[in-house]
């Protein structure tokens, strides 16, 4: 199927690919492409996995633009999920645009940039009627569903033709949050023509239509009403919606509401800023008061429901919670679902939970109806296509297996199996008047930040750190007589996480034995060059490791010249 521009300008053509999102669940970022014009849709992040030692987040590497920073016309964000803004403020650190996002997003943002002492950025405030002109490309929009408001889809008109940008979304009809999905502008888009589709993946393996938000409120009131104590609930702090229904079930039950956790108080206050959270004057409490009230007048709200160590429900279910325990017979509702490679920790947490005498509530679907997805399934993502129509189709924001199913939906709706495309991060699909293909990449990886550091640690320095998780470390200390050069003293040797000094005294007197003798018979042969002298202690005090205990520490000389 070929391409259809509408200008002259076809040799300069169309490019679009994604710096993340693909082949993983997490740091979405996308980028559209015509001539000197650039616009990069969503700037996410995610949280590393264990073997990425010390690493507090993951972004993506945006080396291309900063290469092409004169052709960035704009950020421009989808909704105010971490996955889809989490990396905001270190793009900003190292590329400032103007930023285009829905008033709730820009609050999530503004948020952030505060944190990171982030002054000057230029944010603009977009609605689903919002048009925008950046160069070639002019930017329009229309209202989905998820589970956060304030979800805008996109779709940007270029001299090539209509691409369109799903955003996250599912079809609900009766949204708990009244914003309901803009189907006709979805269908008149369609009609009108769609080049490329972009379209979310998340739930491709699952059949049927994911239930409505509104479902939910049902069951959390219910939770509440036969709660003979305390209610904890965790949730996604950004799903505004879900902690709305809290609040309508607090107040029925007449209970005053406490938040924990830094991402939930954050989140609460600028809803509430916003107007997007309504709830009585004097019904919220700081959690160090809620302590003193009765256990039936208190619901609380938490992060944690990830599991993650840190986070507030964890700490309570471990006791390290200094403002407030958890007391037998408490209620605690998980109103959500692990993400993918989450469901060991959250299972950790649980256990705790229930060795601490809780109730526990979790599980998402008909098991507990605490929660429901906000991405559409199988037959909402087969409608999208429907209406879109498009003449190319690009899976995004999911694994590969869930890209490829959505693949499938696409055929199974009556598109060519070769006219969608399964791209990596870095793949670009160009399009011209000659149709569209895939043969070239661009730079894409991931941006690791550890504290104030942006990609600052590397592969090697990640190796380093698995050494010392997996072998420990071992220093050996050498005082050399400047004036001499002969040793002033024996080595000392200094371990940690290698073995236990005091049922190893054998073994490291040994070590010093050997790193004596090797040492002296190097000074004797006058040979003091610092780096000779570091190998022959690194090899000698290796092998002999290795030799008693078939282990393999950092070893670190330090030479001294006194």
């Amino acid at each position: 199927m070929e391409a259809n521009p509408t200008d002259n300008d076809t040799k300069i053509g169309l490019s679009i690919f994604a710096l993340g999102g693909v082949f993983e669940i997490g740091k979405n970022m996308y980028v559209v492409e015509y001539g000197d014009d650039l616009v990069v849709i969503d700037c996410g992040s995610k949280f590393p996995d264990e073997s990425l030692l010390g690493i507090d987040l993951i972004t993506p590497d945006i080396g291309y633009l900063l290469q092409n920073k004169d052709k960035v016309r704009a950020l421009v964000i989808t909704h105010g999920h971490e996955d889809h803004i989490g990396g905001v403020p270190y793009f900003l650190k190292q590329l400032r645009v103007p930023v285009y996002a829905t008033r709730l997003t820009l609050g999530l943002i503004e948020l952030k940039l505060k944190e990171h002492r982030l002054k000057k950025t230029e944010l603009h405030e977009i609605t689903a009627a919002s048009v925008l002109a950046l160069g070639k490309l002019k930017l329009s929009f229309f209202r989905t569903n998820h589970s956060i408001p304030d979800c805008l889809g996109i779709v940007l008109d270029t001299p090539a033709g209509r691409v369109v940008h799903t955003g996250d979304f599912k079809f609900d009809l009766s949204p708990a949050n009244g914003q309901y999905p803009e189907i006709h502008k979805m269908a008149r888009i369609g009609e009108e023509g769609v080049l490329v589709l972009l379209s979310e993946s998340t739930n491709a393996e699952r059949p049927g239509f994911t239930p409505s938000e509104s479902l939910v409120g049902d069951k959390i009131m219910e939770a509440f009403q036969k709660a003979r104590h305390r209610v904890f609930l965790s949730t996604f702090a950004s799903n505004v919606s879900r902690l709305q229904q809290v609040v309508d079930a607090a107040i029925h039950t007449e209970r005053k509401l406490a938040l924990m956790g830094r991402s939930m108080v954050n989140v609460v206050n600028v809803a509430l800023d916003y107007g997007y959270l309504t709830m009585p004057e004097g019904m919220l409490i700081d959690i160090k008061d809620a302590s003193e009230l009765p256990r039936d007048k208190v619901a609380i709200l938490c992060t944690g429901s990830q599991g993650e160590p840190m986070a507030a429900l964890s700490r309570l279910a471990n006791g390290n919670f200094a403002q407030m325990d958890l007391l037998p017979e408490d209620t605690v509702i998980f109103a959500s679902s692990p993400i993918p490679g989450n469901e060991r920790s959250v299972a950790a947490v649980l256990d705790q939970l229930y060795l601490r005498g809780a109730y526990v509530i979790h599980g998402s679907g008909s098991s507990t109806g605490m929660h429901v997805s906000g991405h559409g399934s199988q037959e909402e993502l087969k409608l999208m296509l429907t209406l879109m129509k498009p003449a190319y189709f690009v899976p995004i924001h999911g694994e590969y297996r869930m890209l490829v199913r959505h693949k499938e939906l696409a055929q199974s709706v009556g598109m060519d199996g070769n006219d969608v495309f399964l791209m990596r991060n870095g793949d670009v699909l160009n399009v011209t008047r000659h149709g569209a293909e895939q043969n070239r990449k661009v730079t894409a990886g991931n941006t690791l930040i550890d504290g104030l550091g942006i990609g600052d640690v590397g592969n090697v320095v990640l190796r380093d750190r698995k050494h010392l998780a997996e072998d420990g470390i071992l220093i050996v200390v050498v005082t050399l007589s400047s004036d001499e050069g002969a040793l002033l003293s024996r080595p000392e040797i200094i371990t940690r996480g290698f073995v236990h000094v005091k049922e190893s005294e054998a073994l490291l007197a040994e070590l010093n034995q050997r790193v004596t003798a090797d040492v002296s018979e190097l000074l004797a042969g006058e040979n003091r060059k610092w780096s000779v002298l570091k190998h022959v202690i690194r090899k000698s005090c290796g092998s002999l490791i290795l030799e008693r205990t078939r282990r393999r520490p950092m070893i670190l000389p330090v030479i001294i010249e006194v």
